[in-house]
């Protein structure tokens, strides 16, 4: 039967499981607690990411209804996350808004992709100390770059790290002390109420206290903080929903934005999975990752053309809807809905919340995303995961998220490569050595016999998958060996597959060897490595009957090409 390609959690949870009424309300009840949640973190991510608030609000809407109607989990809530500030912010300050447009849906491309074509399952395999490096260091990234509405220094501040930092130290006598208390009470308002309620999130009574808060300083006390108003004065009028609209697209532009498109499809696939895969762990479901992925195709290709930026799962919202009650896709939906209603009826009076409670908001969310613990707990390692970890962390920092990711992609290419390498190898097997009972290759258990290996036979032994670094050792071997053997005898029993470039070198071993008149005889292929040796032609370079199923068998040629 043919697995399917793609199908979406919501089609198959409606069509498979009873879908009743107490389902249904516990969904619903999830979804509005969860929109409530999203509220300020979609403006906050807004206004961080370069954008407008109502951006991150239309990011959040629909975005939040495509990856929960058509993605391959139940719980996901999508969305704009912290994760996206850094990159989203370097490609509009390069790029501009379509430039955004332009990579984004470039990046829903790529996602659709790789679903389609099953790479869900790679993502897997990216190495922890590569994610908790950069996810670190986006955390330091949106930390550092709240300082400045944190503290209320007016002023323009580069936007990279170390620049912005001396332009932070240069700026100190401007610190603006009230804006700086009223983002310290909000931080400190929103830690606080982690220890009150754990249904109502923090980050929402700050935004709401410190909005009320800005109101009243100002029509009371003369003290006026600054606002998204002031930020944003054309919101003034209101935010009217967007009408969809292409962008303008050209072969020079698209070739510009392949790597930002490439970036943002990297790490939303990479944090959406993550998210799937802790999700899975608490509540003992399983999702489809090639459909999330197509699912977080789908969102990221429509919700630029409403102005939206980059979406993906987010993790802190998704585990607040799992704790809310959230058991299927439609919960995801009705926080989707429930931003729409606050969007259409509530948004005029977000020209009124301060930008200091939006920076107290970012902090903590810096906080939640450093994974400090974690990352310390990372440099007791081995020197390898250390060395991957820093490397990841501070060209995330120092240069930017881009390189780190591209970077990090390498490294875990190279690590997973160097590691396998390591788990092959090649050893001489001397005269008289017993059979092993546990040989897969071994004919008859009790088959303990010693091996006679007759002179100008020399047998290798190869553990684990044939790869290319295996064809020198062999080089190696002969170099350090006194005399010339007339046959060489490879067993492969250890081995369960060979890649191309495998098979390219053993055939290139096998030429050498018989231009100095060095037969060579595979032992103990399985029935996998031979179809491939086969589908490569490597039999035909053999001579005939220099493939055999046992040592025992391959020794009996040996000793007849000898006579020969």
């Amino acid at each position: 039967m043919v697995k399917k390609i793609y199908e979406p959690k919501l089609l198959s949870v409606l069509r498979h499981n009873k879908y009743d009424k107490k389902t249904l309300m516990s969904d619903v009840i999830a979804g509005i607690i969860v929109g409530i949640i999203a509220l300020p973190l979609a403006i906050a991510f807004g206004i961080a990411s370069g954008v407008t608030p109502q951006q991150g609000l239309i990011t959040a809407i629909v975005a939040g209804f495509i990856i929960a109607a058509f993605g391959g989990t139940r719980y996901l809530i999508g969305g704009p996350t912290g994760a996206f500030i850094v990159i989203v912010a370097g490609i509009v300050n390069q790029y501009g808004m379509q430039g955004l447009i332009i990579s984004t849906i470039m990046a829903g491309i790529m996602l659709i992709v790789m679903g389609v074509c099953r790479m869900g399952v790679i993502f897997k395999f990216i190495p922890y100390p590569i994610i908790v490096g950069f996810t670190s260091g986006i955390a330091v990234t949106i930390f550092s770059t709240q300082m400045k509405d944190f503290f209320g220094i007016n002023a323009a501040i580069p936007s990279a790290f170390i620049p912005e930092w001396i332009a932070y130290f240069q700026h100190i006598a401007d610190i603006n002390w009230v804006e700086a208390a009223a983002s310290t009470v909000c931080l400190l308002l929103i830690i606080g109420w982690g220890f009150i309620s754990k249904k109502i999130p923090g980050s929402l009574i700050a935004l709401v206290v410190g909005t009320i808060a800005s109101v009243l300083l100002d029509k009371f006390a003369g003290i006026h903080l600054a606002t998204i108003g002031t930020k944003f004065p054309e919101l003034a009028g209101g935010m009217p929903l967007p009408s969809p609209v292409a962008p303008t697209i050209d072969m020079d532009t698209v070739r510009n934005l392949v790597s930002p498109a490439i970036t943002i499809a990297l790490l939303g696939a990479i944090e959406s999975l993550l998210a799937a895969m802790v999700t899975d762990g608490v509540t003992g479901k399983h999702h489809d990752a090639n459909s999330e992925l197509i699912g977080e195709g789908v969102a990221n290709i429509i919700t630029p053309l409403f102005g939206g930026i980059p979406a993906t799962g987010a993790i802190a919202r998704t585990m607040a809807n799992i704790n809310n009650g959230g058991r299927t896709p439609i919960a995801g939906i009705i926080h989707a809905i429930t931003l729409l209603l606050i969007f259409l009826f509530l948004m005029p009076y977000a020209i009124y919340i301060p930008l200091s409670a939006l920076a107290a908001i970012l902090v903590m969310v810096a906080y939640n995303m450093s994974e400090w613990r974690t990352f310390k707990y990372l440099l007791h390692g081995n020197k390898d995961d250390v060395t991957v970890l820093l490397i990841t962390f501070f060209l995330t920092i120092i240069i930017d998220l881009k390189v780190a990711i591209e970077v990090g992609v390498v490294l875990a290419i190279v690590l997973f490569t160097r590691r396998v390498m390591q788990s092959s190898d090649i050893t001489v097997i001397e005269a008289d050595e017993i059979l092993s009972s546990e040989s897969e290759e071994v004919i008859n258990p009790d088959d303990t016999e010693h091996l006679d290996i007759p002179a100008g036979v020399t047998v290798y032994e190869v553990n684990g998958p044939f790869f290319f670094g295996l064809a020198n050792k062999f080089e190696e071997f002969e170099q350090r060996s006194k005399e010339v053997s007339k046959v060489h005898i490879i067993r492969m029993r250890r081995v369960p597959f060979m890649d191309s470039t495998g098979v390219n070198n053993l055939r290139n071993l096998i030429r050498r060897n018989q231009l100095r008149g060095t037969k060579v005889i595979l032992s103990g292929v399985n029935p996998n490595v031979q179809s491939t040796l086969h589908k490569f032609g490597l039999d035909k370079v053999l001579s005939e009957g220099c493939i055999q199923p046992h040592i025992s068998l391959a020794l009996e040629k040996a000793r007849e090409i000898l006579q020969a």
